[in-house]
Order: C-alpha cells, then structure tokens, then sequence
C-alpha cells in the first residue's frame, strides 16, 4: 500500500498531525508518524517515537534534554530525521512525505527530506514559506506550501490550506508508488550515469544571453544519443548542478555559462556559492567548460542597484534584473578563480575559449563587447591552469555561434567516448 510519512514535533503540533492523518487515511493511503519532538509530552502516539529519532542521530533524548539548548537539539532531531527517512525510503516505506511547521519544525523536516532522492514526493507546509525558502529547499525538489496562519489549530484557514496538503501529498505519493521502475534509474545513486531511457546524462548550463551557443551544443548532444538537462544559473540552478553532479548523476557535465561566479565575486544576486564549478572535478566526471556571461553581474530591479555600480557600464535586462559590465581587473581574478577549480579535476577537463565574446551583449558590435577585459579573463586562465592536465582550445567565434556550440559538445562526447572505452 502506498505510504506517506509524517514527520514533525508531536508536542506542539500533535493535534494538527493527528487531523493529517486521519485526512490522508480517508485518502486511501498508509500513514507513518514521526516524532521528532523533544520537551513536551506527545499529544498523538507516533509510528516512530522521539527516543528512537535521537537514537537514530546517534544520541539519547535523556542527553539533549539535559542539555537545554534548543539549537543544538533541533540541530539533533533533523539529524536523526534525515536517518529515520533514509532508512524507510531503503526498505521500501516512503512514497512521500509531509510535514508542517514553523521554523524549527521546518528547518527538521527539510532537513530529511532534501537527503531524500530527487522524485520522491516532498511537501512542507510552512509559515516560513512565504519568504525565502532557499536555506530549506537548497537543491532539492521539495515543495512549499504557505501556511498563511501559524500552524496553531484546525481553523477556518488552517482546515482547508491542511486538507489541500494531505490530498495533494497523497496523490503524488500514489503516483510516485505506481510509477514504472524505468523512471527511477533516473534518481541519484541509481543510474550511474544514464537516464530511464538508458541514455547517458549530460548537465549544461546556460543563461538567456548564453542560449542560442547551449541550445546548439544540446541538439548535438542529443542527436549522439545523449539525454541533456540543462540548468539555469540562476544561483539554485548551479547549485543543483553542483549537488546532482556530486552524487554521480552525470555521465559528462557542459558548463558553458559560468555568470553565477561572477557574481559571486561582485556581489550580484544570483551567485550559486563559492564551491560552483567545483563536483565534476571532484567526482572525476568528464567535463567541458566555457566562459559564458563571465561578461556581467546581475543584480536586481534597477532602483536597487547599489551605489558603487550605478558608474558603470548598466544595462536593463529586464524588470527584476540590472546587470553591469565585469571590469578587467574582475576578469582577471575570475580566470584565476577558474583555473584554481579546473587544476584540480580529477577526471577529464577541457576549457573551449570563444575569442569574439561570452554572451550576446558582449558579441561584436554588443554593448559589453570588451576585448581588452575578455584578454584580461583568457590571459590570466591560461596562467592559471599551466602545467596542469586540463586543455585549453581557442575559437575564433562568440560563444553564441551555433558552430562553437557543436564543437564544445563533440569534444565532450569524444571525452566520455574514450572513457567508456577504457573502463
């Protein structure tokens, strides 16, 4: 039977879970209940008590007590969760989870779930969900839902927005449950590198003003019989690269379009960390890197621009989003910062270099054309990544040009042909 399971603190929100669960035992589905309360009595008995959570985190609810610090006892609780889940997904006895809460409860469920593979249903309603969700959903593909009012009560708000949650949970979950077994060798850790469809995986990047060169470089790679998810390097965008890459999803990776670095050296708003452009090399993943959009930063709606950038080359990209002109002294240090990740790879890298441009502002004749900066960005790369195993090819294109595209893919396909045939 198909099984959703609950997860939060049964003392303080124990009336609520008892009421989701008799919703979604009406909804045809089995339930399991999870407690990962700690101070108080539980108000409803759970499927798995508190005490074995914190076993689970490889500590005793005695000891977290005692200790009185409500941090490190959340901290604890969400770690023994994320075992509990784990080990119930490994013998077959989630096909969903839910859970709701404030901060604490979902800082614990969020936890668990974003350790959970990519599929697997995941609902988390919140009263936290209506402002920036990002330190909860990371790069998973958990779904928030807004609580509007604290969950405190079955009410005339929280009764529908909680029946709407254990139904849509309960769908997803039957659905998830009934799925063909083909679709699941798609998920992390499953595939070793291949889609359901048997098809090798390839992870690209790219950004609006990098995509007439990806969505070349994609139609090649699909036509040599790849299957290509592209990200948008949107901050979560490359972070969920970097985290599906590190789990060993990908058979090769294509990161054409590197702009989240740049912003994370200026300040712009879509940086995806400092560890961007960093799992592939790690997990030794053939990959082929570009330099798309390292021509700008982006921040946001134009009236927020902050001072120090209101002198430079500005542009309106659209209504959310202003972008200024990378410096050549920013290049510089982008290469450098490039070629520092790319020296250590442990797997196959190669670097292509359009010498005309890195996105369609910075083409010939584009506003953010800047040769001298673009030298500044390819100089201080080449420096960097002397004397290591990754190669550098220059192309005397932009990097939209549909040809620079199909060269970056048949080079990454020519990598990963030559490590299938020597493994």
């Amino acid at each position: 039977m198909t099984s959703v399971v609950l997860v939060g603190t049964l003392d303080t929100k124990g009336v609520e879970y008892g009421w989701l669960r008799e919703r979604l035992l009406r909804a045809g589905v089995e339930v399991v209940l999870v407690d990962t309360g700690i101070m108080g009595d539980p108000r409803v008995p759970a499927d798995v008590p508190r005490e074995a959570v914190a076993r689970a985190a490889g500590t005793e609810l005695t000891e977290l007590r005692a200790a009185a610090d409500r941090g490190a006892a959340v901290t604890a609780m969400a770690r023994g969760a994320e075992a509990t889940l784990l080990r119930m997904h490994a013998d077959g006895r989630l096909d969903g989870v839910l859970a709701v809460g404030g901060s604490g409860g979902t800082s614990i469920a969020t936890r668990a779930m974003r350790a959970l593979p990519l599929g697997v249903p995941k609902l988390m309603v919140s009263s936290m969900a209506s402002g920036d969700v990002a330190p909860y959903v990371g790069s998973s593909d958990i779904t928030m839902m807004y609580s509007v009012v604290d969950i405190a009560g079955i009410n005339s708000v929280s009764a529908p927005v909680l029946a709407n949650a254990a139904e849509a949970v309960a769908g997803m979950a039957k659905a998830f449950a009934r799925s063909s077994r083909e679709l699941r060798p798609a998920l992390p850790g499953g595939g070793g590198g291949r889609g359901g469809d048997g098809r090798p995986l390839i992870a690209a990047s790219m950004a609006g003003v990098t995509t007439p060169g990806v969505d070349a470089a994609r139609e090649r790679l699909t036509g040599l019989g790849y299957e290509v998810l592209v990200f948008h390097t949107s901050g979560a965008g490359g972070r969920t690269l970097e985290t599906l890459a590190g789990q060993g999803l990908f058979a090769g990776v294509l990161d054409l379009t590197l702009s989240e670095l740049a912003d994370d050296l200026c300040g712009g708003i879509l940086t995806a960390g400092p560890d961007r452009l960093s799992a592939a090399g790690r997990a030794g993943i053939p990959q082929v890197v570009s330099l798309g959009a390292l021509d700008m930063v982006k921040f946001g709606p134009l009236e927020s621009l902050p001072e120090h950038a209101r002198y430079r080359r500005v542009r309106v990209h659209n209504p959310s989003i202003t972008v200024i002109r990378t410096t050549e002294a920013e290049c510089a240090e982008l290469g450098r910062r490039v070629a520092t990740k790319l020296r250590v790879a442990t797997g196959p890298t190669a670097v292509c270099l359009p010498l005309r441009g890195l996105s369609t502002l910075g083409a010939p004749g584009g506003p953010y054309h800047d040769p001298g900066a673009d030298r500044a960005l390819f100089g201080a790369l080449r420096e960097g990544l002397r004397g290591s195993s990754a190669h550098l090819y220059d192309y005397d294109t932009h990097i939209n040009d549909p040809a620079f595209g199909r060269a970056a893919a048949d080079r990454l396909h020519d990598m990963i042909a030559v490590r299938e045939a020597a493994a």
